[in-house]
Formats: C-alpha cells, sequence, structure tokens
C-alpha cells in the first residue's frame, strides 16, 4: 500500500476533549507528522491557533469535514469531506469492509479501532491483523488508529501499516 503522494507516519488526531492540553500534544507530535482538527464545529479562531502551530512545528494539517475551513487554514487535507474536497488530499476513517472499499478514492485511510480505545468505548477493537486486512482492501496508504502509542505504532508500521494515529497517547507523554 504505497502512499499515493509523501504522508506523515505519526498523526495526532485532535477534538474538543484535548481543551487546554491541546498545544502540549501537538508539540509531540514529531516534525513531519500531521494534525486533524476534528472539533464537531467550525472554529475558526481555534482553527486558526492549530494552523499556525502546525506551520511552525512543520506538521501537515486536516481538517475534518469542512473543506471551506480546510482552505481558509492551508491545510493540506480534508478528513471525510462534506462534498467536492477542492483539490485538497482526501483521508477517510474505515471502520468495516464496506468503508474500506468506499474508500479507495481517498489519498489516506485512518483505520480504527485497531484496539480498546477510550474513543470507542464498549469495542475491544478490530486486532492488528484485522485492521491491515482493511487497510488492505482499501488500497491505499493506511494508518492505524485506535489504543495507539508509539511502540503499537512501530508494530502497525512493520506490519504494513504506513503509519499510526493517536490521541491519548500524546495525551500521556
Amino acid at each position: 500500500m504505497p502512499p499515493r503522494q509523501t504522508l506523515p507516519h505519526i498523526w495526532l488526531m485532535i477534538d474538543e476533549r484535548m481543551g487546554a492540553r491541546l498545544e502540549a500534544a501537538i508539540e509531540l507530535v514529531p516534525a513531519g507528522g500531521g494534525v486533524v482538527l476534528r472539533h464537531h464545529r467550525s472554529d475558526v479562531v481555534l482553527g486558526e491557533r492549530v494552523s499556525a502551530l502546525c506551520k511552525r512545528r512543520t506538521l501537515v494539517l486536516a481538517v475534518a469535514g469542512d473543506v471551506a475551513l480546510a482552505r481558509r487554514l492551508g491545510a493540506a487535507m480534508v478528513h471525510n469531506p462534506q462534498g467536492e474536497a477542492q483539490g485538497l488530499l482526501v483521508s477517510r476513517s474505515v471502520h468495516s469492509i464496506d468503508e474500506a472499499q468506499a474508500a479507495s478514492d481517498a489519498d489516506l485511510v485512518f483505520v480504527s479501532p485497531v484496539y480498546a480505545s477510550p474513543s470507542h468505548p464498549g469495542n475491544a477493537g478490530l486486532g492488528l491483523a484485522a485492521a491491515l486486512a482493511l487497510a488492505r482492501a482499501a488500497g491505499v496508504a493506511a494508518v492505524a488508529l485506535g489504543g495507539m502509542d508509539a511502540e503499537r505504532g512501530v508494530e502497525a508500521i512493520a506490519a504494513g501499516f504506513h503509519g499510526w494515529a493517536g490521541i491519548d497517547a500524546f495525551l500521556r507523554s
């Protein structure tokens, strides 16, 4: 599953629950990594703050859903775009074989949950082998998400994932 374009191997997914820990978590993403802004409402002020942090740290920015906000912030990618991506790279969430097959037009997929995660309460996770099968079904660069940390990220990449993403992995550090 070679990436269609050079894409980060390590991603931070951010949302409202990060609160005051947002900037500290972004600081932990290695240079060349990525940040997906997944807040449930388009917040231009927050987006501009995150965009500035990403530019300063040489991180790739993706914005979930909102293509107009992604373009306004200078993001490289839109995650699960609502409508046409307007020339931006596209990433998609993959939780099932149907979603994997539908995501073949994406540049990158986030396969989740690989392991149990607070983001998916009550879900034990797919396990690495089943998650990798979904990644292969998508046929594009795939990132393992859900219960991930740096150690599990190394295992996922060795198994065939392009990279890994986390939320709590960056909050615990």
